[in-house]
């Protein structure tokens, strides 16, 4: 997930070229990332309370330039309390890197044809993620005091998107990674969105280090939607549970290794309510 820089990074002292398809960088897994496979699909129905669909996949060992053969499974559980999990799970045969995320885009209005400027966000962090002009990490944990990325109290959208920022100008918007609070309690609440209009509201519980607030920046009117029309510019956000972007060549953030020896479990789980 998210970008690494001029698509390489180096591990155990090779140095690894992965496609670039976000101009120098690589974006998201590649050419042909895991979003735009084919997945075995399996339902599971453990008891009346949820139910299941896990995704399966097999990475090749060098495939989009990753090392090590990846098996890789997504399993989404929709439960009768509004809430949605998702857990990754991952084993390689080679030392590699792995950063799962999921880019779900939510407009609480329900209409797709509206921005989502007018959805009231919180985010638990007191620091984000600066990016340069093609939005890889500088390196810098910042401080949100005194910026438009400060969503500790909760606040319009509207209110912070189009002030004058260098962050907001690079991103058209926002599309940062936040540096999550109590990264070492895991498993915690680390962000809401609500629409007043609606009174629909979505809660993100997360183990994971940081989290993407992408707010449909590049969305350009071209994506047709399913019940006609088109998706335009901002109608829709994401809320990408992760680790920093391009932590392979950022070594004093979180470490995206994975070794044989060692199994990645992420769990993230997206809880929906009505006011």
């Amino acid at each position: 997930g998210n970008r690494i820089a001029k698509g390489k990074f180096i591990l155990n002292n090779y140095e690894y070229q992965l496609a670039k398809n976000n101009g120098e960088n690589s974006l998201h897994g590649g050419v042909v990332g895991f979003d735009k496979v084919v997945w075995k699909v399996e339902d599971i129905q453990e008891n009346k309370t949820s139910a299941s669909l896990k995704l399966s996949y097999y990475s090749k060992d060098m495939e989009e330039g990753f090392p090590g053969n990846l098996k890789t499974t997504v399993t989404y559980t929709l439960n009768s309390d509004n809430s949605l999990d998702v857990l990754y799970e991952a084993t390689t045969d080679k030392t590699t890197i792995v950063n799962l995320t999921q880019h779900s885009y939510f407009n609480l209005s329900g209409d797709f044809s509206q921005p989502i400027i007018d959805h009231v966000v919180e985010i638990n962090a007191d620091k984000f993620v600066p990016v340069n002009a093609s939005l890889i990490p500088t390196g810098e944990l910042a401080a949100v005091d005194g910026t438009p990325f400060d969503f500790r109290i909760p606040k319009l959208v509207s209110e912070a998107i189009n002030m004058n920022n260098d962050q907001i100008t690079l991103g058209g918007g926002f599309d940062h990674c936040w540096v999550l609070n109590n990264s070492d309690k895991r498993y915690r609440r680390v962000a809401k969105a609500y629409h007043p209009e609606s009174g629909r509201g979505v809660e993100v519980i997360t183990d994971q280090p940081g989290m993407q607030f992408y707010t449909g920046n590049f969305l350009d009117g071209k994506l047709p939607r399913p019940n006609g029309g088109f998706y335009a510019k901002r109608s829709g956000f994401c809320f990408e549970t992760q680790h920093f972007p391009d932590a392979p060549n950022q070594p004093s953030f979180p470490s995206v290794v994975l070794t044989p020896e060692e199994k990645y479990l992420t769990k993230t789980t997206f809880k929906f309510t009505v006011k």
